[in-house]
């Protein structure tokens, strides 16, 4: 198997299921203010009873609304684990990085390694997207995979400051019912990596969620060149 440079992993996203969705903002400080910093994580179908899965991976970069766009980091693998087997190892990945304004995808295949290590599967092409930004373009692949990648405003609803005012102690009356709290990230961006993807080319479900559905195990990591 055709293998690149190896990519040691930065962070890891809680398991995400279908309608579930794991959020950890600008608090790893290796990877802060960089596309290796996981902000969110989707899983989902697009439909209900859809024949689908969508994947959504959502990069921090500078978040504020005041500031600019970030880019991709040519030298991040951000990649989407897939357990198929229920042991919580990944045995299915889906592979994103950024070259040039195009963002390649490749999987979902077995990883040639498994852990905190990745090596990019060039020999399994999923397909590539260009990068965009006011107007989305969206790549569909004979297979029926949906690609897209590039900067989208943050769907996540948090009161930061209201937060770090609670886990400070300044805050007596902890935390604001929801008409009073302030949306700190609304009009900020990420950088989005979206998949949908037909669940024939993942496998069975692994688990059921609460309500009810059959999902996959599922996380994301980002990676960096070493």
């Amino acid at each position: 198997m055709k293998k690149t440079k190896i990519y040691l992993g930065l962070a890891i996203c809680a398991v995400a299921t279908i309608i579930l969705v794991a959020a950890d903002h600008i608090d790893a400080p290796s990877s802060m203010g960089t596309t290796a910093d996981i902000a969110d994580f989707y899983a989902f179908e697009p439909t209900t009873g859809s024949d689908n899965t969508v994947f959504i991976v959502d990069l921090q970069s500078n978040v504020l609304p005041s500031l600019a766009y970030g880019t991709f980091d040519e030298n991040v693998l951000t990649e989407i684990n897939i357990d198929s087997n229920g042991d919580l190892v990944e045995d299915l990945v889906i592979q994103a990085i950024p070259r040039d304004g195009i963002m390649y995808f490749f999987g979902p295949v077995a990883p040639s390694q498994r852990g905190l290590d990745s090596q990019v599967l060039v020999d399994a092409p999923l397909g590539s997207v260009e990068i965009s930004a006011a107007t989305a373009k969206v790549t569909t692949t004979t297979s029926g995979v949906k690609l897209f990648a590039g900067p989208r405003q943050d769907a996540f609803f948090f009161d930061f400051f209201q937060f770090n005012a609670v886990i400070g102690g300044t805050a007596p009356n902890g935390f604001k019912a929801a008409n009073e709290a302030v949306d700190t990230f609304d009009g900020a961006n990420t950088m989005s990596v979206v998949i949908e993807i037909p669940n024939s080319m993942l496998g069975a479900t692994t688990a059921t969620n609460a309500l009810g559905l059959e999902v996959y195990k599922t996380w994301v990591t980002s990676n960096r060149k070493q």
